[in-house]
């Protein structure tokens, strides 16, 4: 139990995490990587270099600050970055040598300011909220392993087919070298790529929604080809242009707390921009095959045909449906998916799933609420680290 001073300091200096949150994280980070690179085998470099692992990181830390007397109001955010680490092969171990560069960073940092007693505080509200990490993911663990034709971590994977979806996005379908079947998932859920590129120190580790219902012969990823210069590009690139039939990579098993809620009856609205439609293809694939007579909306926004992946597959799983709403805009051509379309095309008592890219996400997502959907009906989805604890507001 964290004493009632240590509370007390740590929730008094959450305004100052709130404002130099991410100096601490960056610090953080570089000191951590210098005294032990090895960790870079486990973090998306083009997330360190865009930023975005620090917001996350300085996010959840702050958060932590503000509601370390009651941490289980931060449950649904820690089960996600969980998923994360699950997924990545973060383990106990780890949690010590975070903890001592986090501390040192704070010190850092905030300099004289940061004294004994609230490094003390830190240091004892750190081993409380690590354990809260490691307890759920050891379960996880245990949970991934246990299951039919389970594993815990990583698994090597052959590359069985290779299928063009749009210009810019390709699907690989995994199989296990062994040829064992494959474990289960919710549609929704997603797997974590870890590739060996000739030329790169490190491992790099990348996570992709699984595209198509569950089966047990293969998974299938869905991979946007980012610009070669884009340091997000370098696993997509790899994998569209070096990834061939019969290679072998390195797949974990299905992870995230996304997911289609498959005990619900309610009508479903699947609402994607750009690559955010790979869950949707799952969840889709997944409510042809097991409740056709759901009523289902299918909202999709991207640049234009060209980009646009799916639009068959996509009309073929609706024509097996009883009812149905299939719609398409192109930003290219002036088409928005705006608040009224959402309005006439999503019904009241519908559960939402949202997927795409930040800016798109956030006007669909306020827009729902502006029309009145509750907020546990929308659920959402952000590639990388996650933007925000909080729900979206704008």
């Amino acid at each position: 139990m964290l004493s009632q001073k240590a509370i007390d300091i740590v929730k008094s200096t959450a305004p100052i995490l709130a404002d130099r949150g991410v100096d601490i994280t960056t610090v953080f980070y570089k000191n951590l990587f210098i005294a032990h690179p090895e960790l870079l085998n486990f973090f998306n470099h083009a997330n360190q270099k865009q930023g975005r692992q620090q917001t996350a990181l300085a996010n959840t830390v702050y958060a932590a600050a503000l509601h370390i007397d009651n941490l289980g109001v931060l449950i649904p955010a820690v089960k996600q970055i969980a998923q994360k680490h699950r997924s990545l092969g973060i383990k106990a171990e780890h949690y010590p040598i975070v903890g001592k560069y986090l501390l040192q960073a704070i010190k850092e940092v905030l300099g004289d300011a940061a004294t004994e007693e609230i490094i003390q505080a830190w240091a004892d509200a750190y081993g409380i909220i690590a354990d809260v990490f490691i307890q759920m993911e050891n379960e996880m663990y245990k949970e991934a392993a246990e299951q039919e034709n389970g594993f815990s971590e990583f698994k090597n994977f052959k590359i069985v087919d290779k299928v063009i979806e749009s210009d810019i996005i390709t699907s690989f379908y995994l199989q296990p070298e062994d040829k064992s079947a494959v474990p289960t998932f919710i549609p929704g859920q997603y797997i974590t790529v870890r590739l060996t590129i000739p030329g790169e120190t490190y491992l790099l580790n990348r996570q992709y929604s699984l595209s198509q219902a569950s089966n047990q012969e293969t998974y299938r990823i869905s991979v946007k080809k980012e610009a070669e210069m884009n340091p997000n590009g370098k696993a997509s690139v790899y994998l569209h242009q070096d990834g061939q039939i019969g290679d072998i990579i390195e797949v974990s098993s299905p992870a995230g707390d996304f997911y289609l809620d498959l005990e619900s009856t309610r009508p479903v609205a699947l609402i994607s921009g750009g690559v955010g439609i790979t869950p949707m293809m799952s969840m889709l694939d997944t409510i042809a095959k097991t409740t056709p007579n759901r009523p289902v909306t299918f909202l999709h926004g991207s640049r234009n045909k060209a980009l646009h992946a799916f639009d068959n597959d996509v009309r073929e799983l609706l024509s097996t449906m009883e009812d149905t709403t299939y719609l398409t805009l192109y930003s290219d051509e002036n088409q928005m998916l705006v608040k009224e379309i959402l309005a006439d095309n999503v019904l009241s008592d519908s559960d939402i799933y949202v997927c795409g890219p930040v800016p798109f996400m956030k006007a669909i997502i306020q827009s729902l609420y502006d029309l009145g959907f509750p907020e546990n009906r929308v659920h959402f989805e952000f590639f990388g680290p996650a933007v925000s604890l909080e729900l979206v507001h704008v």
